[in-house]
């Protein structure tokens, strides 16, 4: 932990320092145009190190992950295999299924919309159903997943 708030310091440090030099140099009326590039610069450059420090911890917890996961292996329980597929299944299907139908019913009352503005509250009504849709799927999978 004090690591990792020592690592946002030290970032925080990187990108502040030099943008206090660059308002220094503004005041003093010359050209930020050369400090302002090579903050840029630097900034993806502290930017891809830490993402590449956040790469290397999670290859390292899915090492981990992959030794613990071939220790379970031998006692899988296909109950559990076909209950995550179903609840899978369900979100998505749903989901695809809620989309047609939200681009269908969506595109039809902005239609009757613009023939007739006090069609709003009825269409509106339409495409809150067919998104409902989605929603009970993830229930469903909720369900699934809980029992």
């Amino acid at each position: 932990m004090l690591i990792v708030l020592i690592a946002a310091a030290v970032a925080l440090a990187a990108i502040v320092v030099p943008l206090y030099f660059i308002a220094r140099r503004a005041k003093a009326g010359k050209s930020v145009k050369k400090p302002l590039y090579a903050h840029i610069i630097s900034f993806f450059a502290v930017f891809g190190l830490f993402g590449l420090g956040v790469l290397a911890q999670g290859a390292m917890a899915a090492d981990e992950a992959a030794e613990a996961a071939a220790t379970v292996a031998a006692a899988t329980d296909w109950t559990k295999a076909i209950g995550y597929l179903g609840a899978a299944l369900a979100v998505g299907l749903s989901g695809i299924a809620s989309g047609i139908a939200v681009s269908s019913s969506a595109s039809a009352a902005i239609g009757a919309l613009a023939e007739n503005d006090s069609t709003f509250g009825k269409s509106i009504v339409f495409v809150g159903l067919a998104e409902g849709m989605a929603i009970y799927g993830l229930l469903v999978a909720i369900i699934i997943l809980l029992f």
